[in-house]
């Protein structure tokens, strides 16, 4: 079973806003430096937009103070944008509770919020709240919450989720021991190439152990199986003119 490292985690602070501008989305953080008149003139926009209630400004002020490292108004303003309903400022903010930045640590408060934006489908909290219930924190200890959002997670493409997934069938922890679901959800998250600080060969190695233990037919069914699945999750190609 597989935690994002507090520095993964952090990172994710810094790509889930949805943003408007270069500047807080796409760029790396270390570009705050290389164009402070554009940098200026953007963070002005966007906190005129957050005073007057605009919670993706507010969620987008949010990650420009997180990347500033003043990690009190990063929280305040996330905490805004969230208390608004911005899915994105909900997860955010319920990653500040978790590592303690700007707030005084707090994992109820951090599976509050992850909850609120799991709910709304948003992989990421889904995935975050499934260890939640997995580790009880903040949360009392269920594994079959755990299995349930990390399986939503999963069906979303999220790779930590799909590989411990695949952990819990192999092991029988939580579900029913199951080869065959061992080997999908294995085979899925292999797919992506990295699993947090797990190489694809080490979760190749896994797959093919589980492999072992099928039938032929077994393992003709669940590879047929995820290639449908593949094929249904294809990146789709825009539309030539």
């Amino acid at each position: 079973m597989r935690l994002p490292s507090l520095v993964e985690t952090a990172l994710l602070l810094c790509v889930i806003c949805q943003s408007s501008t270069t500047l807080l989305g796409e760029e790396r953080p270390g570009s705050l430096q290389k164009t402070p008149s554009l940098v200026t003139s953007s963070l002005m926009k966007i906190r005129e937009a957050a005073k007057r209630g605009d919670s993706g400004a507010q969620c987008e002020l949010g990650l420009a103070y997180l990347v500033m490292r003043d990690y009190v108004w990063a929280a305040i303003w996330f905490r805004r944008a969230a208390r608004q309903g911005d899915v994105y400022a909900q997860y955010n903010l319920g990653l500040v509770y978790d590592l303690g930045e700007g707030v005084s640590r707090d994992e109820a408060l951090a599976a509050i919020w992850y909850r609120k934006a799991a709910r709304q489908g948003l992989a990421e909290a889904q995935a975050r709240l499934g260890w939640m219930y997995h580790q009880g924190h903040g949360v009392p200890q269920n594994e079959t919450r755990a299995v349930a959002w990390w399986r939503k997670a999963a069906k979303q493409g999220v790779a930590e989720a799909q590989y411990n997934l695949g952990t819990l069938y192999d092991q029988g922890h939580g579900v029913p021991q199951d080869n065959a679901q061992a080997y999908f959800w294995y085979d899925l998250a292999a797919s992506s190439g990295r699993v947090g600080n797990l190489k694809q060969e080490d979760v190749d190695t896994l797959r093919d152990e589980v492999a072992k233990r099928l039938t032929p037919a077994e393992l003709f069914q669940v590879q047929e199986r995820a290639k449908k699945w593949f094929e249904s999750h294809a990146p789709q190609s825009p539309d030539m003119p």
